[in-house]
């Protein structure tokens, strides 16, 4: 079982880390911050960048869900 964990703990971390590097940039300077702000309010998404968004919540929750089990039960 502590095997298994520890398994899917260091799969999520790469995967979370690779996907957190593939998304794009929010800003760029100036006009970064400007059309960061408009973005964010009309929710200017596109791509694929939605997907690693969400990819990035569901490896977010396996690694914490995998971090509190491994400590529950070692």
């Amino acid at each position: 079982m502590v095997i298994g964990l520890v398994i899917l703990l260091v799969l999520s971390s790469f995967g979370l880390i690779a996907v957190v590097l593939l998304q794009s940039g929010r800003s760029a300077g100036l006009s970064g911050a400007i059309a960061g702000a408009g973005e964010s309010i009309f929710g200017k998404k596109k791509g694929m960048d939605e997907l690693f968004g969400k990819l990035t919540g569901v490896l977010a929750g396996i690694f914490l869900l995998s971090a509190l089990g491994l400590a529950i039960f070692k």
